[in-house]
């Protein structure tokens, strides 16, 4: 019983080729390719709408923002947006938040929203007409994101009793 049911998930699943792309995908699911950074080679999508990319390391692209790119990217794909989102972080002033969710008008208004949990962030859209060069992530930099909260010590090198001092 659980073979047949292994052997359909596997069939399902697709990976970067000469004829398909991750990017492609987003395209044909009406979003821009430039959500996603430069090179990547690998990846799953199932019917369901299902996909996961992989990076060789974590990075950065700039864009209005900084987005942060988890080696792991993961979501589900539908018309328009990405939902259950994991792996891509936005900076807004100094804080690191996870978003949750991509939006594109449909009609397009031209924009597109990140749900970031609290709020949707609206950006322009033409702004993710292109992937991007992504940066690698400095491993000194890997703790920086907890649940939306940027730990400063890490940014600004401060000493513990300084931090306290401004985060109360």
């Amino acid at each position: 019983m659980i073979l047949p049911l292994l052997l359909f998930s596997f069939l399902t699943m697709a990976t970067a080729t000469d004829d398909e792309s991750i990017y492609q995908i987003l395209k044909e699911h009406g979003l821009p390719m430039g959500l996603l950074p430069k090179g990547i080679s690998q990846f799953t999508f199932d019917n369901t709408g299902r996909f996961e990319v992989f990076l060789d390391q974590a990075c950065n692209a700039k864009f209005e923002s900084e987005l942060r790119y988890d080696k792991n990217v993961s979501g589900s794909l539908s018309y328009g947006q990405i939902g259950s989102l994991s792996g891509i972080s936005a900076q807004e002033l100094f804080l690191w938040f996870h978003i949750k969710g991509i939006r594109v008008d449909i009609p397009s208004s031209g924009l597109i929203y990140f749900d970031v949990g609290v709020v949707f962030k609206q950006l322009s859209l033409s702004l993710f007409e292109t992937p991007r060069d992504c940066v690698a992530v400095r491993s000194d930099h890997d703790g920086d994101v907890r649940d939306g909260k940027l730990v400063a010590q890490t940014l600004f090198k401060l000493d513990q009793e300084t931090v306290a001092r401004d985060v109360i």
